[in-house]
């Protein structure tokens, strides 16, 4: 491994991430990935466990995809021979990785044995309130820094 195939893959596997987070996710994906976690009445009717677990694994396909996308661009244009192995034992750490914290659950459960408990509900709307749900919340800036971690761990296995 070279500081620099270690550069050039965590540069593309941040770069996807946010363009599979922000872009290439589906609203409903987005919706409904952890809805069954959410407190009563701030679920959605029609939301059940299974349906919940499926639209977060339609979201985590598609990120990954757009990961081993970026990835391929950037070693074909920068030169860099990965190994095929490697690079799908990363991407499956990023894609459970990114499974577990957009299920939601796991993530508010890790936070609040973690002292980030507080933290993670800054910014949430109140239920019953008519609040206006912003992506400046603890539970997102907990979230993406948990995504990031897991980036520089893949980008360290398929270096």
């Amino acid at each position: 491994m070279t500081a620099a195939t270690f550069a050039a893959l965590f540069a593309a596997l941040f770069a996807a991430h946010t363009i599979a987070d922000h872009w290439v996710q589906t609203q409903h994906q987005a919706d409904h990935k952890g809805c069954d976690s959410l407190p009563p009445g701030a679920a959605h009717p029609h939301c059940s466990v299974w349906r919940s677990r499926w639209h977060c694994t339609a979201h985590v396909l598609t990120y990954t995809a757009t990961a081993l996308g970026a990835v391929l661009v950037v070693a074909w244009r920068c030169g860099l021979d990965l190994d095929p192995y490697r690079l799908a034992l990363a991407l499956t750490v990023s894609a459970v990785s990114h499974w577990i914290a957009d299920r939601r659950a796991p993530l508010r459960w890790l936070a609040d044995r973690t002292g980030s408990g507080k933290f993670y509900a800054l910014g949430a709307p109140r239920p019953g309130h008519d609040d206006n749900p912003s992506i400046g919340t603890g539970a997102y800036a907990l979230d993406q820094s948990w995504h990031i971690g897991w980036l520089l761990v893949a980008a360290l296995i398929a270096a």
